[in-house]
């Protein structure tokens, strides 16, 4: 493929059904509407070294394509109407309650239809990357991370995120440029690797795939906010262990940060963390989930991450989520699917994905852009920028926490790298006999 093409899913009935989802009511409308009327979703401009954006219907999610992951009772509950009233109440509360039905969960009438379109819109930029007709897909209604097995769990009815993977880990490619024009020539497992940048735990993709007998073809890193009692509790979201453990799974990784994380916090950790478990695993795909919850203005109030920080002539500020995002779409050489999560100041969560959207197309817009005049214009108020700057509070995580990060991760990495070469070495034998 000549051109670099940039997959976006999008369609009607997604923005319809993701609206209604009770913790993010109108997100998705007002994500959309903004990349749109920011000329991100037309063909691709004069300039040559920009990405053609591709519109990708996303296909539903069929009950077989759903159990690939969840379980048959869970799908046959939440996916049948007639367990609930019309306003919502389950007709057997204990039933609903064994399902996550509740509380932050609570049924909606568009449910069935979300499950389905979200899910299938999360299989559809997969597969999309897997045919190779794209390098990068986007799926800004996606990223549900809690979403469990058989149950729903921190605003998540669908584990999008790990039916991704899935379609990702069935895939094959080429073990060389040989094997392209031999066709007897084997192919090869695709290394993946996950990195949730929400900030709250990767609970459901986690826990999915931890301690994994077989081919360490998954890799999981979150990082997220940690605090007693702070959503989701799971021991896993724990810093690795400060020595080598052989009960330790360096392909569940975690890095939990601490009040006010900063786009300076965050420059320590990918150069800390990110960058060399990336150069350990070598994925050849890699799954973001850009989960706003963490940027300055949000709701929970508890990072100070910037979208862009102070751009200079390199772009955006280091760090900053913007350019974390730019380091993997157009430095890791890996093909790349952009998933939405967490974010609960609707305004602030489309400036941002629609800036990063900006950057998976090679064409970043200045955080100075205006907000074009629309339907949901009066809601940028009051800078009516496309800026999500930081503001002041205070950052907790000191540099000794930062360099006892580097310092676990020194073990980590050449544990992965250590694990890989195990496999590789048993595979070529069992190859040889």
């Amino acid at each position: 493929m000549s051109d670099f093409v940039v997959a976006y899913v999008l369609s009607n009935e997604l923005v319809k059904v993701s609206s209604q989802l009770p913790s993010n009511k109108n997100r998705s409308l007002l994500v959309h509407s903004l990349v749109k009327e920011l000329g991100l979703l037309s063909p691709r401009s004069s300039n040559s070294q920009c990405s053609r954006l591709q519109l990708l219907r996303p296909n539903l999610a069929s009950a077989n394509d759903l159990s690939s992951y969840h379980a048959r009772d869970y799908l046959d509950y939440v996916l049948n109407c007639n367990h609930f009233s019309n306003d919502g109440t389950p007709f057997d509360a204990e039933k609903a309650a064994e399902y996550g039905i509740e509380e932050d969960c609570p049924w909606f009438q568009g449910l069935p239809a979300y499950i389905r379109l979200v899910g299938g819109a999360s299989l559809t930029a997969a597969n999309t990357l897997v045919q190779g007709q794209a390098d990068i897909a986007i799926n800004w209604d996606g990223g549900r991370h809690h979403a469990q097995k058989s149950q729903a769990s921190g605003f998540c009815y669908v584990a999008d995120c790990v039916l991704a993977l899935l379609a990702l880990k069935r895939s094959r490619l080429p073990s060389s440029l040989e094997t392209v024009v031999s066709p007897n020539v084997s192919l090869r497992k695709p290394r993946i690797m996950y990195l949730d940048l929400d900030l709250h735990f990767s609970d459901g993709v986690s826990h999915a795939f931890y301690n994994t007998p077989e081919t360490p073809q998954i890799l999981t890193l979150s990082i997220h906010h940690a605090a007693p009692g702070f959503f989701p509790i799971s021991p896993l979201s724990l810093l690795p262990p400060s020595e080598p453990s052989s009960s330790f799974d360096p392909f569940t990784l975690s890095v939990p940060l601490a009040v006010g994380a900063s786009s300076q916090t965050f420059f320590s950790v990918w150069n800390g963390c990110v960058e060399r478990v990336k150069d350990a695993f070598q994925p050849d795909y890699v799954v973001v989930q850009c989960g706003v919850d963490g940027l300055a203005g949000d709701s929970y109030g508890i990072w100070n991450w910037s979208l862009g920080g102070h751009e200079d002539v390199t772009g955006a500020e280091e760090g900053s989520l913007g350019w974390c995002v730019e380091k993997v779409c157009h430095t890791w050489g890996c093909k790349t699917l952009l998933l939405g999560g967490g974010g609960y100041n609707s305004p602030n969560a489309a400036r941002a994905w629609a800036y990063l959207t900006s950057i998976a197309l090679s064409r970043p817009l200045p955080l100075s852009t205006h907000i074009p005049d629309h339907t949901f214009f009066p809601l940028y108020a009051p800078s009516f920028t496309l800026d999500v700057p930081p503001n002041t509070l205070s950052d907790e995580n000191t540099v000794m926490y930062l360099e006892d990060i580097r310092d676990r991760f020194d073990w980590v990495c050449e544990g992965i790298r250590e694990r890989l070469t195990t496999f590789m070495t048993g595979a070529s034998g069992n190859r040889k006999s």
